[in-house]
């Protein structure tokens, strides 16, 4: 007899299919009379980059912020492994195992490479040192977090005592997706990660975006750099207007095509890959 899961949607799905990693159903989100997201939906499978594009407010960054516990969606279901789940700040979503990289780069330079990585989960020293005079594991934390860059193939930072202040964009942008990747147990979200950043620089994130998702584990990116995303995505979940247009792979669409369904020229049905 055929085992069956339900699934978030609440079909049941048989054994031999794919069961996504997060599901959202019907996110809604509206500020006064504007409306952000308009009863979107969204699938993350296990080793997968999906993508997010849009025009400028199509929704994008109020779908990841809803996703990541930044905000509230006023309707909507989320589920996390197929259990329903509900973030009322980031905290939540880091407690479930969804590590986010922001556009801004969310470094502290006057810090250490070791000490960003654990920025917010410092560790102690072990026994009297730790618990009492509250002593932290400094050459712990350079030891582990050398491990961590040297494992996602970042040879270009061998010193864990630098500052960050002294790296360059592409650097410290490295530094935040490794801290997401030692801690992101689920899910990593990247904002814009290549942003600012130069060809080289972008090149070595794109590698370590596809370095994360070697290891298993899914990450959502969200770009405006559609080469970028042909690159390393695996499905292109594409926002218009507070609603999803529709859902493309680099093999069914070019990039042509994604980019007509994103400003409304055509839709999803009426190109050569489309249902």
């Amino acid at each position: 007899m055929t085992a069956e899961t339900e699934t978030a949607g609440g079909a049941p799905a048989t054994e031999g299919q794919r069961l996504p990693v997060l599901s959202a159903r019907g996110m809604v989100k509206t500020f006064g009379r504007v409306v952000g997201l308009d009863g979107v939906d969204l699938d993350l499978y296990p080793g997968e980059v999906l993508a997010i594009i849009g025009d400028n407010g199509a929704g994008k960054s109020t779908l990841i912020k809803c996703l990541t516990g930044a905000l509230v969606p006023d309707a909507g279901e989320m589920f996390i492994d197929g259990h329903q789940v509900r973030f009322k700040r980031p905290q939540d979503a880091r407690d479930a195992g969804i590590e986010t990289v922001y556009q801004t780069l969310a470094v502290a330079p006057a810090l250490d490479i070791a000490s960003n990585l654990y920025l917010g989960r410092e560790r102690r020293r072990p026994g009297f040192l730790g618990s009492v005079l509250r002593m932290l594991d400094k050459k712990g934390m350079r030891r582990d977090a050398a491990k961590t860059l040297a494992e996602l193939g970042i040879g270009t930072l061998q010193n864990m005592s630098q500052a960050v202040e002294t790296l360059s964009g592409g650097q410290r942008q490295a530094v935040s997706v490794a801290r997401a990747a030692a801690f992101g147990s689920k899910i990593i979200v990247l904002d814009e990660p290549t942003a600012a950043l130069g060809v080289k620089e972008s090149n070595q994130v794109l590698k370590l975006i596809e370095e994360v998702r070697s290891r298993g584990l899914p990450v959502i990116l969200i770009s405006h750099n559609m080469p970028h995303v042909f690159e390393v995505a695996d499905r292109i979940h594409i926002q218009r207007l507070g609603r999803c247009a529709g859902v493309v792979t680099p093999a069914s669409h070019t990039m042509a095509e994604a980019v007509a369904i994103m400003t409304g020229a055509t839709t999803l049905a009426q190109t050569p890959g489309g249902a």
